[in-house]
Parts: C-alpha cells; structure tokens; sequence
C-alpha cells in the first residue's frame, strides 16, 4: 500500500482512548514524514510521548490536523499514520497529537509494547498527606471542588475480570462520579481510563460508594506516569466553564446509598 493511494478519514471524530492497560509513557524516537496536498515534507525527527497498540501520542514542532497522513519511522520499521488527534496550542499540550496506524500497517514498536509495563504514580505530590475523614456526625470532608463534565469511563477491577462502562458526571482532581448501568461493590480496586475532552487518562483507584443503584463514587490513588499534564489539562479546560459548577467537592468517606 503506498501513501498516495490512501485517504484522509475527515469522517470520523478523534479517537484517543486506548485499552488503559496497554497504553504505555515511553518517549521513543522517531523519523516523521508529512503527507499534504499530494507531497511528502522532509523528514522531521520527533519522538512519542505514550505509545499503545494501535499507534501513539507524539510531540513535534510542526503543525499537523487530524486527517493528516504521516510515515512513522523507527530503526527499520516504517509505518503509515493518520492524526486523529491534536491538543489546542495555546495549552500546556501544545505539540503533542496522537496518531493511528492504518490499516494493513504495523506499528514500529511492537517489541517495546511487549517488553515494557506502564508504572503509576502517587495523585497527591509527594510529600501532600490526605486530610482525615470528617468524624461521625459532621459534614464530609472533601479534598478539592467538584465539576460537572461529559465524558466516557473504561473500569476494570483490579485482580479480577470485571470490566465496566459508563458516563463520568463529575471530577475533581481526586476523584469523579461515575454512572453506569452495572455499579461495583464499594471498596473495589480500580484500574480506569477517563476519556474526556479529546484526552484519555489512565488511573487507579477505589470505589467510595454508589448512590441511588446509578452511580458510583471513586478515589483516585495512582496516576499513569506521564498522564499528570493530562489531568491538569482537563480540569483546567473544565474549571473554565465555572457555569457547570455545583459547590460540589470530592468525598473520600462513603455516603450511604438512598
């Protein structure tokens, strides 16, 4: 299959999201070759920022726009890749797109994917110790405000099979609220991807309580290393439409389902 002969795919919206257990930070590098208007650009030396199997997030200089079509090259391995993602450039992400192999191409990191596992991180900084839980009686205490969103939620129980989908309604840099038509037992340890303004962020946590049998509560304990600027870009994008908030804040003690 040669460049020239595939297609910009401008009818589909990006797709970030990857199975949040193969989606690995690594910063590989790489040889870029951009596609526009029938001619190949010289080669632009680059490298990914996270990598997964379908493709990865990369950070350049150039300016690129979903649809476009690029040729990964790593050692001897070279791939044909479509942006299907980009991040606003007046953010702290600008430069970074992600990319999808097309099909029929095979993605330049494969032995890396197999070599390689993702670690996490603490989510409070090092050093931060979490404020005791409110005592009995008293109103709930809560680490940080809460904000109303739309966005999608990958959940997979730590140790076990169980794997859910579901809506996020509310985050905090903390924790979200999560409805779903399947809600896990308090307590259950977490392993979610949070898909959210064109962004996925890979997390671990637990279940706090479900309320009224259609949501539940998490706490997020661990971030994917690299996922942080993610995070902060997304609360920072959802802290600027104030009109969602609620006075709402993150509770890290159950509440009682009604």
């Amino acid at each position: 299959m040669n460049q020239e002969s595939i297609q910009p795919r401008t009818d589909t919206p990006p797709q970030t999201g990857a199975p949040v257990e193969k989606l690995i930070h690594l910063a590989l590098p790489v040889r870029l070759t951009h596609m526009q208007n029938g001619e190949r650009s010289m080669p632009e030396l680059a490298c990914t920022y996270d990598i997964h199997p379908r493709g990865a997030r990369l950070l350049s200089f150039r300016n690129v726009n979903v649809g476009d079509l690029i040729t990964v090259e790593r050692g001897r391995h070279k791939s044909v890749c479509q942006v299907v993602w980009t991040a606003d450039p007046n953010s702290a992400l600008r430069g970074q797109f992600t990319v999808e192999c097309v099909e029929g191409n095979r993605i330049p990191w494969e032995e890396e994917l197999r070599q390689m596992q993702e670690h996490y991180l603490p989510i409070l900084p090092e050093g931060q110790k979490k404020r005791p839980a409110a005592r009995t009686g008293q109103q709930n205490r809560r680490r940080g405000p809460r904000f109303h969103v739309k966005g999608e939620a990958d959940l997979m129980e730590i140790g076990g099979r169980s794997t859910v989908e579901g809506r996020v309604e509310q985050l905090s840099e903390f924790g979200c609220l999560i409805s779903a038509s399947d809600l896990l037992v308090p307590g259950t340890g977490l392993r979610l991807a949070l898909n959210i303004y064109d962004v996925s962020v890979a997390l671990k946590g637990n279940v706090k309580y479900t309320a009224e049998n259609r949501a539940m509560g998490v706490e997020f304990h661990e971030i994917r290393q690299g996922d942080r600027p993610l995070l902060d870009y997304v609360m920072k994008q959802v802290k600027e439409r104030r009109s969602d908030f609620d006075d709402l804040e993150v509770i890290t003690e159950p509440l009682a389902a009604r």
